[in-house]
């Protein structure tokens, strides 16, 4: 029966609503994203080892799987995660691909050990500023001393949020096959809060620039 879940805006709640939701929004999900693609394209040179924090379908680790030797993908989701295996087995770049189940604020990866990190359109889903920071310094404490990451966070400076000049949380729907609605917890951040997080949180902002409603930047320790 067709209905509405509205956002649950704890950690367990958003991992939830990705697992109900995860085959339809993989679906959605084939390509990498120009900018993406742009500072992998950049930001490669003499890495080996790549991260993927919030993998999901494993658009993004094939991308950094052309680049590097291996590739750590994380995401909070089993079921996103599976299909990001099944994707990498699908199109032959699995034997470069560790897929694991883990928190973007715990993240299960050694110190020092990433050349080269994608954080992409992940950060808005934790709930808690809090959070959000505590999980840019997990990024900062694997990133080795020459290693680089891009992050990405949808900005207030989308189309759609054009009567907000501050950061806020809110709720975007995903409407299932049956017409179901199933909440999906967001923070919307403003470009200069969003720069204050990442220095926050200890990293290096390289560039910090708003492209296609997103902020992004490019960061290192």
């Amino acid at each position: 029966m067709a209905g509405n879940s509205p956002a649950d805006p704890t950690r367990s709640g958003v991992r939830a609503t990705y697992e109900e939701i995860a085959e339809g929004f993989a679906a959605t999900r084939e390509y990498a994203w120009p900018e993406v693609v742009d500072f992998v394209e950049d930001a490669s040179d003499g890495a080996a080892t790549g991260l993927d924090v919030g993998c999901g379908n494993g658009r993004h680790s094939e991308l950094l799987a052309e680049h590097v030797t291996r590739v750590v993908g994380v995401d909070a989701s089993r079921s996103l995660v599976a299909l990001a295996r099944a994707r990498a087995r699908e199109r032959g770049w699995a034997a470069a691909f560790d897929p694991v189940v883990g928190d973007a604020a715990t993240l299960p990866l050694a110190d020092d050990s990433v050349d080269l990190a994608v954080y992409v359109a992940t950060l808005h889903h934790l709930p808690t500023r809090a959070l959000r920071v505590r999980s840019l310094r997990e990024l900062g404490r694997v990133l080795a001393p020459d290693g680089r990451a891009l992050v990405s966070a949808w900005s207030t400076e989308h189309d759609r949020f054009v009567d907000h000049d501050a950061g806020f949380d809110t709720t975007v729907d995903w409407t299932l096959p049956d017409g179901k609605t199933v909440g999906r917890f967001y923070h919307i951040y403003d470009p200069a809060e969003f720069d204050a997080d990442l220095e926050r949180a200890g990293l290096t902002v390289v560039s910090s620039v708003v492209s296609s409603g997103n902020c992004y930047a490019r960061v290192r320790t």
